[in-house]
Order: structure tokens, then C-alpha cells, then sequence
């Protein structure tokens, strides 16, 4: 049976003050709970801080992005394998702001995906189609051509060891939000494309739903049989709503 994740994504926020009174609270709220997994995925230089903030607790450390090169002269890319000396247990690769604000391909994001597994570490792996091409009809093809580059470049079975998060890019800090049914649809139609392929790895595959989740909706959207958990944006940043969204994968 798969088990439910949230993944809180901090994007570019925080301070050292504002980070440890933020996970003193989550901790407090998530101590004991063990319905799911947990993790929050934090800029680069607080991955040190929030590591030792994190010790002995029930939720994991995350990256936000890494570069699909091992070592070189990349000047201010972040390796892999820097990533595990700070004990990551999971890194977002392909997230829509990456692909659109700075040009991420779906082969520099399959790059990634294939630099981090070998790392050993889980990525995250975003897909979803913005308000244009879901009007347009064409969410399917968008996620597919998306999927398909990362199989193509690691295989089917890799995706055991990974997590996709859709998310709807219309409905990322917009305040809207796909309805749990729409939602379930296009994870219903993630799952069966895998299954296409490799039906053992469609059943462990962890597909989560990454569009504008709040505390007053997480349960309705983790109800859905093909929604396993969420990545968590602005709702990440406020302790009482990120824990609330983490406890409703028990609900």
C-alpha cells in the first residue's frame, strides 16, 4: 500500500529566525503522527540549518532544484552530491517555474532526474500543463511528452524510486484550485499511462497533487484514490496550515 507524502516547497522564503520558529511549530504539530511522510524542500543556504533543526523528528529534509552536472565549472550550480552531505532525502526537478522562468526543458529536466537517482536520492518529479494548453485540450499530451522524456532517459522502472507531483501551473499561487474530481482525473490518467508500461510500477508510483492545497481542501483532495499526498507551496510557510494539510492524510 502506498503511503501518503506532503512536501512543504518554501521557494524562495525564509530567514534563520523566521525558519526555526516556523519548524518548532511543525514539529510540535507533527510529533507522534504517523499516518505519512513529511518533508520540506528549502533554499540552498539553509539546507545546513534546517538539517540540524530537523534531527530526530518525522520529517525529512528536501532540496528545491540541482544541477543535472556532477562537478565542473558551473559557476553557482548546486551538485548532487553536495545535496547528500546535508543528508536530502528528496529534490524537485521539472517544477512549471523552473521549466518557466528559466528555460528547463524536458531533457535538462530528465538530466536531472537521472543525476539525482544516481545520487540516491528521490526527485520529485513536477508535470503538469498550464491554463492555455488545458483549455486547449491538450493537458494529456503535455504531461505525456513530460513523462515520456524522463522514462526515455532512465526507464519505467525508475519511477519506483520517485515521486511525481502534478500540478496545474494555472492553479499554482493563483488561489485557484482544481476541483478534487479534476484533479483525480488527470492522476487517474498518470497512473494509467504508467500502467501502460509497467502495471507493478503504476501501483507503487506516488503521484501527488501539487495545485494551491490548503488546510480547508487537503482532505477532500487526499480522499481520491489516485491522489497520494501533496506538494505544499504557500501553505508550507504557515505552521498551523502545513500541519493541518499533513494531518489530513490520516483523515
Amino acid at each position: 500500500m502506498r503511503r501518503k507524502l506532503v512536501a512543504g516547497n518554501w521557494k524562495m522564503h525564509g530567514s534563520l529566525v523566521t525558519n526555526k520558529q516556523l519548524l518548532d511549530d511543525v514539529i510540535k504539530g507533527l510529533n507522534g503522527v504517523r499516518d505519512g511522510d513529511f518533508a520540506v524542500c528549502v533554499p540552498y543556504p539553509y539546507l545546513s540549518s534546517v538539517k540540524n533543526l530537523l534531527q530526530n523528528t518525522n520529517i525529512a529534509l528536501g532540496a528545491q532544484n540541482v544541477s543535472q552536472y556532477e562537478k565542473g565549472a558551473y559557476t553557482g550550480e548546486i551538485s548532487a552530491s553536495m545535496l547528500n552531505d546535508f543528508e536530502c532525502r528528496y529534490v524537485i526537478v521539472g517544477h512549471s517555474e523552473r521549466r518557466a522562468l528559466f528555460g528547463e526543458t524536458s531533457h535538462i529536466v530528465a538530466e536531472k532526474y537521472v543525476t539525482v537517482q544516481k545520487a540516491g536520492l528521490i526527485p520529485i518529479l513536477c508535470v503538469g500543463e498550464t491554463l492555455e494548453q488545458r483549455e486547449a485540450g491538450v493537458t494529456e499530451r503535455i504531461i505525456e511528452e513530460q513523462l515520456t522524456a524522463v522514462i526515455d532517459s532512465a526507464g519505467i522502472e525508475s519511477l519506483c524510486k520517485a515521486v511525481i507531483a502534478y500540478e496545474p501551473v494555472w492553479a499554482i499561487g493563483t488561489g485557484r484550485t482544481a476541483e478534487p474530481e479534476q484533479a483525480q482525473d488527470v492522476h487517474m490518467f498518470i497512473r494509467s499511462f504508467i500502467s501502460r508500461q509497467n502495471s507493478n510500477t503504476a501501483k507503487e508510483l506516488i503521484v501527488l497533487y501539487g495545485g494551491s492545497v490548503k488546510a480547508n481542501n487537503a482532505a477532500q483532495l487526499f480522499a481520491m484514490p489516485d491522489i497520494d499526498g501533496g506538494l505544499i507551496g504557500g501553505a508550507s510557510l504557515i505552521a498551523s496550515d502545513f500541519v493541518a494539510i499533513c494531518q489530513a492524510v490520516g483523515n
